[in-house]
């Protein structure tokens, strides 16, 4: 079977252990492509293709990538098959597989015992060691941007049998995913050709909550830790995946501590342009009207143009989420305008915990840090047993809102934003130790002086915790100079703004129609009055006056309507009429119809009256796992509106297992009689397969006896001689029964061994059984000491005994 290049790698080492021989011949391209999958192989066997007996799976079953994404990469056998060798590669969209840039993204091992790369073929995963297995898992990192489609192909091998799949469930075809944010950084560049410097505000939205992560949340104690980060230089790292947690990262991570990490990233000197800190949030999540989403801003220039940070998910064992050296240089050397990313919890590596409240258990050795996954454990709180993709718990938006000095981007920016200076970017830094926690500070108070007199104004907070009385907590006041509303020595009354933007596109591509342009506040006026000058301007404007015979002259643009939304996201539209027709009696081309959307003030939930919960169900099931349910009752009118909360609400319910009867085997065959001659008995036995459970049924008996006869026994002498020795027995035996009675023993005299007219030697030790399990058969044997003269034949003959051994199962 000759293989295409495009299979070269699709030969796994368990086709030498499953009788397989290859031949290797040297490929046209094998001067090109030197070591890289670039031989075809020839085997000799069957090539069949998979079906649905084998499937190749990626976690969430995604259409799209994400660039730089990690994924839990599945191939996995259909009960009852199972393989014993595979072989798993990426490949570019139509590429053959015999150059290095023909493979896409990166492959992570998992299970070292299970998996490895393959020799002749680095970038493609192959089993350890050919054994039956039925799953395996690997990690893939998906290529970095415009790295377009990727095919994740697999080889099965199964005793002498090699599957493969071009389409179908051995294959898995995604593309990259489109940006849905306008201009977004590719991660990383290397080296960043941009010029000047750029100011940005990052800003955290966290959405971890119990309605979006029900499953165990922890309602007392949910938090963000402290915000700790950095912009920088490729040359520092402040955690990546496949990584190792610094210790500033592990205080993070398991304390919610950002000290020492602050203390590692001040170390790194001329790598870091800017500390990036925001305060704790306590509880993690509450609405955008009650608590204002935190933000910090910061700088980068072309040597530091990544930015990097992490917080904790409290309490966790170690699980955090953030950026790593999120490049914001563009390829087109320029600045990047805006950057949204959604963030799956990340684990560091240093805490074995799988729920958010698991003990402390430290990993050692400590683990590489990776993305968690809905596959994890069981009892994680983002499990799924579909392999789904984890809800988001936050997102994160980075926004320039300024740049510095001369641009040199090769595509026009169509933002203007450069300004003059930008101010140093820690002159409000706020050195509040993390370990005070403060309520928000006050508005300011207005100033003692009515008059252009200096005075001063005052604001104030609130100490709510200190976390440690050894580190002292700075005050809860704060003053400033001021004086009366329009004085000012700087002329700080007024309002500093940016440069006006360039016009819009006239709105009439033939006559007369309108433009704008738009201008944004750069700084606000220090006696906090409200800036009143204009931040947009409108102007008419003329294209083409002397338009096309189907042109037409239309009037100005109405009033916008009313928003179609009372609160929240709405539309709203304006209008304008044809004041004259085309010459030419065409139809008018100009629009007079215009739609845009608008925004009205965040909706609030109508408050629902509710009914206390009802007590819970009885399980659905008398033994085992069921679910359960319990109710409430809506109390409000129908008329305020719909309620959206839950009136119903289940789940699982455990009782005693189910009683569990005993199960035996079959019979044995009746074994050989014990006896050569006379009566007997022989014995059959059967084992145990299932011990009973849960107060389920007893065994029954696992060994029978029953009676054999062989032939009779020949007896010596005649039968007066019988009579006499009859006789003889029995007054032996009524002297032995006083004997017992009187309290004289012996061991020649009342041991069990004696027989009339003989002496026996004691039973001998029972034999080794003849079968380990699953019911044997052991033996003892009695033979004469001494025959007295009168003794008959059959008195003293030698005796066996057999009994049943080792009756249970295998």
């Amino acid at each position: 079977m000759d293989l295409p290049l495009a299979e070269t790698c699709f030969i796994s080492t368990a086709l030498c252990n499953a009788g397989f021989t290859f031949t290797e011949e040297p490929s046209e391209r094998a001067g090109k492509s030197d070591g890289y999958c670039s031989r075809i192989l020839r085997a000799q066997g069957t090539r069949n293709e998979g079906y649905n007996e084998f499937r190749l799976r990626v976690e969430g079953d995604p259409e799209n990538y994400q660039p730089g994404s990690t994924y839990r990469v599945t191939l996995y056998a259909s009960s009852p098959a199972y393989f014993r060798g595979f072989t798993l590669i990426a490949l570019r969209e139509g590429r053959e597989g015999d150059k290095e840039e023909d493979y896409a993204g990166n492959f992570q091992i998992i299970d070292e015992e299970d998996t490895q790369f393959m020799i002749n073929c680095p970038p493609a995963v192959t089993e350890s060691t050919p054994r039956r297995r039925t799953r395996i898992q690997v990690f893939w990192t998906a290529p970095p941007s415009s790295s377009g489609c990727v095919t994740l192909k697999a080889s099965i091998v199964q005793k002498r049998i090699i599957y493969f799949q071009d389409e179908g469930s051995l294959t898995k075809r995604m593309c990259e995913k489109e940006s849905l944010y306008g201009e977004t950084t590719e991660k990383p560049l290397l080296d960043c050709c941009a010029c000047g410097t750029a100011k940005y505000r990052v800003t955290f939205y966290g959405n971890w909550s119990e309605k979006v992560h029900p499953k165990d949340y922890p309602r007392r104690a949910n938090h963000w830790s402290a915000i700790i980060g950095a912009s920088h230089s490729k040359n520092y790292v402040l955690w990546e995946y496949g990584g190792y947690a610094s210790e500033g990262i592990k205080k993070v991570a398991e304390l919610g501590s950002p000290v020492s990490m602050e203390e590692e990233i001040r170390q790194k000197g001329d790598d870091v342009l800017t500390v990036i800190k925001m305060k704790a949030q306590w509880p993690a999540w509450q609405p955008l009207n009650v608590r204002a989403a935190p933000s910090a801003e910061f700088s980068v220039d072309r040597t530091r143009h990544l930015m990097s940070f992490l917080t904790m998910l409290g309490p966790s064992p170690d699980w955090n989420v953030g950026l790593s050296a999120e490049d914001l240089c563009t390829k087109e050397c320029g600045w990047a305008q805006r950057v949204v990313q959604d963030m799956i919890p990340w684990d560091a590596g240093t805490d074995n915990g799988v729920t958010y409240e698991s003990p402390n258990k430290p990993t050692v050795p400590q683990e590489k840090i990776r993305p968690l996954t809905s596959l994890d454990h069981p009892q994680s709180p983002f499990y799924d047993p579909e392999g789904g993709a984890i809800t988001p718990v936050a997102r994160v938006v980075v926004e320039r809102i300024a740049r510095k000095g001369e641009q040199c981007n090769v595509v026009p920016d169509n933002v203007d934003d450069i300004v003059a200076d930008i101010a140093q970017e820690e002159k409000e830094e706020d050195d509040t130790p993390e370990t005070c926690i403060y309520s928000n500070w006050s508005p300011w108070s207005a100033c003692s002086s009515a008059t252009c007199d200096k005075g001063k104004r005052m604001r104030q907070r609130m100490l709510k915790a200190q976390l440690d009385l050894s580190v002292p907590c700075p005050h809860t006041q704060d003053f400033e100079p001021c004086m009366g509303p329009g004085c000012s020595d700087e002329e700080g009354s007024t309002c500093t703004m940016s440069e006006w933007i360039t016009w819009s596109p006239c709105s009439m591509s033939c006559g007369m129609g309108l433009r704008s342009r738009e201008r944004y506040v750069k700084q606000f006026p220090d006696d906090g009055s409200v800036c009143t000058l204009p931040t947009e301007e409108n102007e008419k404007c003329i294209v083409n006056e002397e338009c096309t015979p189907n042109s037409c002259l239309v009037t100005e643009w109405g009033e916008w309507d009313s928003c179609s939304a009372t609160c929240g996201l709405g539309m709203k539209r304006r209008e304008r009429m044809v004041k004259m027709p085309p010459p030419d009696g065409s139809i008018c081309g100009a629009e007079v119809l215009e739609v845009e959307k608008c925004m009205m003030p965040e909706c609030h939930t109508i408050p629902c009256m509710l009914s206390p919960w009802s007590d819970w169900s009885d399980c659905s099931v008398t033994c085992g796992k069921g679910m359960r349910t319990r109710q409430r009752v809506l109390k409000s009118p129908v008329e305020l509106g719909e309620c959206t909360e839950d009136l119903e609400q289940v789940e699982k319910c455990m009782l005693p297992e189910c009683p569990t009867d005993c199960m035996v085997s079959e019979w044995t065959e009746w074994s050989e009689c014990n006896k050569s001659c006379g009566k007997g008995h022989m014995i059959r036995t059967r084992m145990v397969k299932l011990e009973p459970q849960f107060g389920g049924d007893s065994c029954p008996e696992t060994v029978q006896r029953k009676k054999c006869k062989i032939r009779k026994c020949n007896r010596g002498g005649g039968q007066g001689q019988v009579n006499s020795d009859e006789k003889k027995r029995r007054k032996e035996a009524r002297e032995k029964r006083r004997s017992k009675q009187g309290g004289r023993q012996g061991e020649e005299t009342t041991s069990p061994a004696e027989h009339p007219g003989c002496k026996m030697r004691p039973w001998s030790s029972w034999t080794d059984c003849t079968k380990l399990c699953g019911g044997g058969i052991q033996e003892r044997l009695m033979t004469a000491k001494k025959r007295l003269k009168s003794a008959q034949l059959p008195s003293c003959k030698d005796r066996k005994e057999i009994r049943a051994c080792n009756v249970y199962p295998c």
